[in-house]
């Protein structure tokens, strides 16, 4: 039972806001339509005594209605045509604006296109530049360690040099031994 009168309330409220005092566009377009004048045709026929004389009459009123129609079909297809030019020369106008959007947006990306193309190549020499120079130190420390190296090989080999002419000959190298183990013994 509830759900039946929230679904009435519902409905009732739904119904007030659809009623509004703002006419709609039917009302509207009656409102602001402009009727067209009065026909000559409408009401015009007095019947004549003479039957002839009423289907002559007839017929003229026909002729005469027949020109009207052939006249304002021929407004009507001039208006129809002028309406199909302007649809086209509107259409030809939206192809064209859509053709320079385009070409806009194509130039647009080819112009970021260069743009991105450049930093990468500047992103690119940079990194070229550093390998460059990493490499340089690289050489330039190995250099300094095999400098090192050979003059450390040659400190060695002057040392030995120097050590190889202080060599004790065998007979006295013996007699030194002797010394030596005499001296660190405790008494």
């Amino acid at each position: 039972m509830a759900t039946t009168s929230r679904s009435l309330y519902r409905t009732l409220r739904l119904r007030s806001f659809s009623t509004s005092t703002k006419p709609s566009h039917h009302n509207s377009h009656q409102q602001n339509h402009q009727y067209t004048d009065p026909n000559s045709f409408i009401g015009c026929w007095e019947a004549p005594k003479d039957p002839k004389e009423a289907e002559a009459k007839l017929a003229q009123l026909r002729r005469d209605y027949a020109k009207q129609v052939k006249e304002v079909r021929k407004e009507y297809i001039q208006e129809v045509e002028l309406m199909r030019l302007e649809k086209l020369r509107k259409d030809e106008a939206r192809k064209e604006a859509l053709r320079l959007q385009n070409e806009e947006r194509k130039r647009l990306k080819a112009e970021a296109a260069k743009v991105r193309a450049q930093q990468r190549e500047v992103a690119e020499q940079e990194f070229r530049q550093t390998l460059l120079k990493e490499r340089a130190e690289k050489l330039e420390n190995w250099k300094m360690k095999e400098k090192m190296r050979e003059e450390k090989k040659k400190e060695k080999n002057e040392l030995l040099r120097r050590q190889s002419s202080l060599w004790i000959n065998e007979p006295e190298l013996e007699k030194k031994i002797l010394e030596a183990i005499v001296d660190t013994t405790p008494l």
